[in-house]
């Protein structure tokens, strides 16, 4: 038997071709797949019950469960969602006065070793495939419905994983998620955010798929990026700044830089002159966020001057800056924390 979702439509039409069935039933069964994600082909009502048998012993679909639902006092909502070999992820829908966004995970675990981030600290165990990133927004589009009365309105993928290490399945979840023939999403509503592969950058531009892009920056300074983020001493910033450029230049989209403020680490004069100098190099904005503890003391102060210093100057020199307030820190839902703690 096979995952009915690893099929292209023109795999299932030809497949349909073979058990001698009308080609135009792939699509009907794409249709149930893709934009209505369901995930049992007994319910396709529109395929006789000979049909969905036949499908039934060739085929099976690996849909992800809600394993554990949280909700945060601020509305935010975090599932642990395991997949089918019982191997958990989490999800989380944030709401706001006027969207609601999902932030989607793209693997079990993280490739990277940023030192502040909770899900850095878990084994890499696999890349989530297509339909696990698709579903995930699925769902939480359905609890945007359910609890806010209101379709989902933004994707990032900010959630676990480094989404450039799991590129080819990323990019054709958002296909899947984009598609007329599947969730129907825009694309500009979309936001990839990466911790700097430039390789993997100047492809997503080349890919014209018009998703946003964020690169989680946190100094401009090589020696204290390093230090904080210890993969990069693979990726200069000269290198990734070559690949920024690159991808304005293919998509003419602006870059958000995702900067948080340690005391002691980057909130000096020069942090903020080196911030300002890497952001004239390309166009580009600054989303400040504000830091969510992972218990590791070398991160867990927050200098409120430096904060104010840094929006004061970066307004002066007329580059675009805003400060984020996390949300669901009371059930660990914030940026860089989530770790699983539900499977403990």
């Amino acid at each position: 038997m096979k995952d009915i979702r690893t099929l292209s439509l023109e795999e299932l039409k030809s497949h349909f071709v073979t058990i001698d069935e009308k080609p135009f039933r792939a699509k009907q069964v794409y249709d149930w797949l893709w934009s209505k994600n369901l995930h049992s082909i007994q319910e396709m009502t529109n395929l006789s019950k000979d049909l969905r048998d036949k499908l039934d012993l060739e085929f099976f679909i690996k849909p992800i469960a809600v394993d554990l639902l949280q909700k945060s006092t601020d509305g935010t909502i975090k599932n642990g969602v395991k997949l089918h070999d019982g191997l958990l992820v989490e999800s989380v829908l944030i709401p706001t006065a006027t969207r609601t966004t999902a932030c989607v995970s793209s693997q079990v675990g993280c490739s990277l070793n940023c030192e502040f981030c909770a899900t850095a600290k878990l084994k890499r165990m696999r890349n989530l495939d297509v339909a696990e990133i698709v579903d995930q927004v699925a769902l939480i589009d359905q609890q945007s419905r359910t609890y806010f009365n209101r379709p989902l309105s933004n994707i990032v993928f900010m959630g676990m994983g480094e989404p450039m290490m799991n590129y080819k399945n990323v990019v054709e979840a958002i296909r899947k998620i984009t598609q007329p023939e599947g969730l129907g999403m825009s694309a500009r509503r979309i936001t990839v955010s990466t911790s700097g592969i430039p390789k993997m950058i100047k492809m997503l531009a080349d890919e014209e798929i018009k998703v946003k892009l964020a690169l989680s920056l946190h100094s401009a300074i090589e020696e204290i990026r390093n230090d904080i983020m210890p993969f990069s001493t693979a990726f200069p910033l000269t290198d990734i700044m070559d690949s920024l450029q690159y991808w304005y230049q293919k998509t003419g989209s602006t870059i958000t830089f995702e900067y948080c403020i340690w005391k002691g680490i980057n909130d000096q004069e020069k942090d903020i002159q080196a911030l300002i100098k890497f952001c004239r190099l390309v166009p580009s904005k600054v989303n400040i966020i504000q830091y969510n503890p992972i218990g590791e003391g070398k991160f867990d102060f927050k200098n409120t001057k430096a904060e104010e210093r840094y929006v004061e100057q970066l307004t002066r020199a007329n580059i675009t800056v805003m400060v984020r307030r996390s949300r669901g820190g009371d059930i660990d839902a914030a940026c860089g924390q989530l770790a699983n703690k539900s499977a403990e």
